[in-house]
């Protein structure tokens, strides 16, 4: 029986996030709990960002949620491979609304981070970028090296969604910088920057 060499996983998670926030525009981004929202908050802390501290597995159904409702601007989701693991049914969900504005992309270091970094399914051959194909998103890889990292990116701001680029990168310890941690701060932030500070403080019924 013929075996498949597998690669080897040589890219670092927080140049990787760096090298796709440096396309970014105005486009909304929602992050996984964990390491995911501490690298974009070390790369690119803005009130276009909604961190989710909590909620484990969440992170594509509120990212689908705002891409449904402001679908006029692009939605990244931006999580880890645990995390993606946990919401695998979002994914079926996200197919069938088919979102032209979204993308997910999974850093995918086969570790839960969060609790001691024990391997994940994705360690064991689980291919997440091959279960968004099978549901129905319109592009899904696996990414290993830095050409296809350049040409994911520019797909994962302009190819028509639903997208999903699993990233595969080194297992490391970088240094936490961690953002803002209340959530109903972090809501407001994010709320008044989307609709403007009028608006906002009109729905809120803030004077």
């Amino acid at each position: 029986m013929m075996s498949i060499a597998i690669p080897q996983i040589t890219l670092e998670r927080r140049p990787v996030v760096t090298k796709i926030l440096e396309s970014r525009k105005d486009e909304l981004l929602v992050t996984g709990l964990g390491a995911p929202t501490w690298d974009v908050a070390s790369v690119s802390d803005h009130p276009n960002n909604f961190y989710l501290w909590g909620g484990m597995g969440g992170a594509v159904s509120t990212g689908l949620g705002l891409a449904l409702a402001k679908p006029e601007r692009r939605v990244l989701v931006v999580t880890g491979d645990g995390e993606m693991l946990m919401g695998l049914g979002s994914l079926a969900t996200v197919a069938v609304q088919k979102p032209k504005n979204f993308a997910v992309i999974v850093l995918d270091n086969e570790r839960y981070g969060e609790t001691g970094m024990q391997q994940t399914a994705t360690a064991s051959g689980v291919n997440l970028s091959l279960v968004a194909r099978g549901v129905g998103f319109n592009i899904a890889r696996t990414i290993w090296t830095e050409d296809e990292l350049s040409e994911a990116t520019n797909e994962m701001f302009s190819a028509p969604g639903p997208v999903f680029f699993d990233v595969k990168v080194q297992a490391s310890d970088d240094p936490m910088v961690l953002p803002e941690k209340d959530g109903l701060t972090l809501k407001h932030r994010f709320q008044a920057h989307l609709v403007g500070e009028k608006n906002y403080k009109s729905l809120s019924g803030e004077k």
